[in-house]
């Protein structure tokens, strides 16, 4: 299984007190998964492909030389599995937080793309925040979560490692640039990483 780890912003040197550092967030889409291919599934657990466990390998090399300490998860067990190996072989502390999971697609959880109703997905391309599947969630509520979660990541000041899905790393690496958040914007590949060097200054607030 490819490994494949991008770094869009280029890293600070520490400097004395006042001066401007970059911590470390490494932005993790969980690995490929099993037999889910023209599928929709957000909350529904689902099986990692075969061979998984070399891509936690890599990961862990990376998280360790980034400094990360913390490893943040959705509950997702796609997402958990990895996380539970990268805390493991890089001595970081797990934490499980159900803002990093996926969006919820209520009654299309499970059902073909290709057998949604096309009025719906049409409605759902024009209005990405307002609209949400019957018995889902919104764009908009899985905006608020991503960022709240961001906020705290940010303050906290901790290197971490995020191992998330498609639509939370969206609005994540967005943040991470100093961007707006786009629902339409291109995934993250399953199996991906992105490294980002978050700049703040030691006296003051994070800023991306």
């Amino acid at each position: 299984m490819l490994m494949s780890v991008q770094s869009p912003t280029r890293p600070a040197l520490s400097g004395a007190s006042g001066s401007s550092y970059r911590l470390p967030v490494l932005l993790i889409r969980h690995p490929p998964v099993e037999g889910m291919a023209g599928q929709c599934y957000g909350r529904t657990d689902v099986p990692l492909q075969s061979g998984w466990t070399g891509l936690a390998r890599g990961l862990s090399i990376v998280a360790r030389g980034a400094g990360c300490r913390v490893v943040a998860s959705s509950p997702s067990g796609r997402c958990r599995l990895l996380a539970e190996q990268l805390a493991v072989r890089g001595g970081m502390e797990l934490r499980i937080d159900p803002r990093l999971a996926e969006l919820d697609f209520g009654a299309w959880e499970g059902l073909a793309w290709n057998d949604l109703p096309r009025a719906d997905l049409d409605h759902w391309a024009a209005d990405p925040e307002g609209f949400s599947p019957p018995g889902g969630e919104s764009g908009e509520q899985l905006l608020s979560r991503a960022r709240y979660f961001w906020k705290d990541l940010t303050q906290a000041q901790e290197p971490v490692c995020v191992v998330s899905h498609g639509g939370p790393l969206r609005i994540l690496n967005a943040l991470a640039e100093g961007r707006e958040p786009s629902l339409l914007a291109a995934s993250m590949p399953q199996g991906t990483a992105r490294l980002h060097r978050v700049r703040y200054d030691a006296s003051e607030r994070i800023s991306a």
